[in-house]
């Protein structure tokens, strides 16, 4: 069940849940594309988004509504999009080839542009580790690295060629990615830029994203095989791992988000749902999007809200929660 409200509040009963959830939804401007999303940590603070389809960096003001379109250059089509600790935006800009910065305040747009012997990499995500170290990676089979402190800038190639995508980091400052390509994950050593390759269970199970819960076990949304998986570094061999389906026929996970009370969202492509997993009881809630067709890519929070892009419906949603 489920009951819409005007005004861009919509209030959904979970398809498998007990509590009610409160969700707000904003539209954007037409032909945006919103891919990734970014909400800034402080209460109503701005989330941040990437327009894929109009070479924007999109900043929201949920106050108000407002949405703020800072053009990043010619031929830009940004995926990802993070946020340092002041407040910059940084967009891993597929289009330029390119790392791209906004300064909140100035909007002025800076760029680090890939090596031109590195070709086009298909930029996709990035995170930053402990020691201010930006990370991306790249689909056509790369992982690089940028110091913002000296403008450094190096582009490694990843086992096994294309796939490397979904990007993050635990709280001790590991970085670890997913390789949908490749079906693995990969644990980057910050001293000497390589990678270790770790294997799900699944094989070819095309793991798309990745993220770390506050006790460094780390989440993986499994695209071809419809499976949040979590993975526990501090064990070994197959004891290291945890499986579950997602529900549905013939699930698709894209993305994975870990909220502040360690419970795992994530977008299944295959019903159109978003879900939050309780690893305590084994169980998924489901909510339904007011649009059928969402195409959740990203998803992103602060305390209490959960924030995402549909790239299909052309609008930014937050789901409230106690």
């Amino acid at each position: 069940m489920r009951a819409i409200a005007l005004c861009g509040f919509l209030f959904l009963v979970p398809l498998a849940a007990q509590a009610q959830m409160r969700v707000q939804e904003y539209p954007l401007p037409r032909g945006i594309t919103a891919h990734d999303v970014w909400a800034d940590p402080a209460p109503d603070g701005p989330v941040w988004f990437s327009g894929q389809g109009s070479g924007n960096g999109g900043r929201l003001d949920p106050k108000t509504g407002k949405v703020d379109l800072i053009p990043l250059g010619p031929g830009s089509s940004p995926h990802g999009v993070i946020l340092d600790r002041d407040g910059s935006a940084w967009f891993t800009d597929s289009g330029q080839n390119a790392i791209v910065r906004v300064d909140p305040k100035t909007r002025e747009v800076k760029k680090w542009p890939l090596p031109k012997e590195t070709g086009y990499t298909n930029l996709n995500t990035a995170i930053f580790d402990n020691s201010g170290i930006h990370w991306f990676t790249g689909q056509s089979g790369i992982y690089g690295r940028l110091d913002p402190r000296t403008g450094e800038l190096k582009v490694f190639d990843a086992p096994r060629g294309r796939g490397p995508y979904g990007v993050h980091a635990t709280p001790d400052g590991t970085v670890y990615f997913a390789s949908l390509g490749g079906s693995y994950v990969g644990r980057i050593d910050a001293a000497t830029n390589k990678v270790q390759v770790i294997e799900p269970p699944t094989p070819g199970q095309g793991a798309r994203r990745v993220w770390s819960d506050s006790r460094g076990l780390v989440w993986v949304a499994e695209w071809n095989a419809g499976n949040l998986s979590r993975y526990d570094p501090k064990s070994t061999g197959r004891g290291a791992w945890k499986t579950w389906k997602a529900p549905g026929e013939r699930p698709r996970v894209y993305a994975v988000y870990v909220d502040e009370t360690d419970k795992p969202w994530i977008a299944e492509w295959d019903k159109q749902f978003m879900m939050r997993f309780d690893p305590a009881t084994g169980k998924f809630e489901s909510f339904a999007s007011s649009s059928g067709t969402a195409n959740v890519r990203q998803i992103h929070g602060r305390k209490g809200e959960v924030w995402t892009p549909e790239s299909a419906s052309g609008k930014l949603v937050v789901y409230r929660y106690r």
